[in-house]
């Protein structure tokens, strides 16, 4: 049951399945002390098969997103952009910015600004813009019903790149690192409800560890903290988000 005092959590990335990789073990933490937690994927993986269409896979990956949402507890959306046809332009704008009005975060939670795809990267300068845009009352999101302006901007936090590298190889220092423990099941849990996932990974990329690439990383990361997993992120700060860090604040980063 969530807690009037305690912030609401909105976690937006670009495909299914990149919000529990990224960060559904801190997600969890914080929905287990009482925040609500909302996640949204931009797409719903329509590129995500070498067998079914776009249709079919969208319709399967939604689903799963669906049931690893439900695994904590969490909203889900989906908004409806197609893979690797992600871009910034003002409708895209409006559609992520009506996004962020419906759910009301305190806090968001999204894609890195730099990472080794596009869609990664247009998503996190959506959510940017959409958590600038979304308290401007004149900024009209032109939906049939549209909801109403934010009171405030939301503390900003990016995910990490995957694994943790920029254009070139070189690693991303992350800000802070969460331990996630006590949640790490329930997320390999929450990343293997997206079976169709794996398949078009061993058939794309030539990878077949899905679940244990995870852990590994989760153990890197941990290693850092001094814990057995964990997830880092970044927070933005530039002028006017908040400074703050919510999210060390509820859940303890240590030293």
């Amino acid at each position: 049951m969530s807690h009037p005092a305690l912030p609401r959590i909105l976690a937006i990335h670009a495909h299914p399945d990149d919000i529990e990789l990224q960060c559904a073990g801190t997600l969890i933490r914080l929905q287990q002390i009482g925040c609500p937690v909302v996640m949204a994927t931009m797409t719903a993986g329509d590129c995500g098969s070498a067998v079914l269409g776009p249709e079919e896979i969208a319709t399967v990956r939604r689903a799963e997103a669906r049931a690893a949402a439900d695994l904590m507890g969490a909203e889900y959306h989906c908004l409806e952009f197609k893979d690797l046809q992600i871009c910034v332009d003002n409708e895209s704008r409006r559609r992520v910015t009506e996004m962020v009005r419906r759910a009301r975060p305190d806090i968001v939670i999204t894609a890195p600004p730099v990472d080794y795809m596009s869609d990664h990267e247009m998503t996190s300068r959506l959510v940017r813009d959409a958590t600038f845009n979304a308290s401007c009352p004149n900024f009209k999101t032109h939906q049939w019903d549209p909801a109403p302006p934010t009171d405030k901007i939301p503390a900003l936090f990016y995910v990490d790149p995957i694994e943790g590298i920029d254009w070139f190889g070189q690693p991303i220092v992350p800000g802070f690192i969460i331990d996630i423990t006590s949640t790490f099941e329930l997320k390999l849990q929450m990343l293997a409800c997206h079976s169709s996932q794996r398949e078009w990974l061993r058939q794309q990329h030539g990878l077949d560890e899905y679940l244990d690439g995870c852990r590994r990383w989760s153990e890197q990361r941990g290693q850092q903290r001094g814990v057995k997993y964990g997830e880092a992120f970044r927070q933005h700060t530039g002028h006017p988000y908040p400074h703050d860090n919510r999210i060390g604040e509820l859940l303890g980063i240590g030293t």
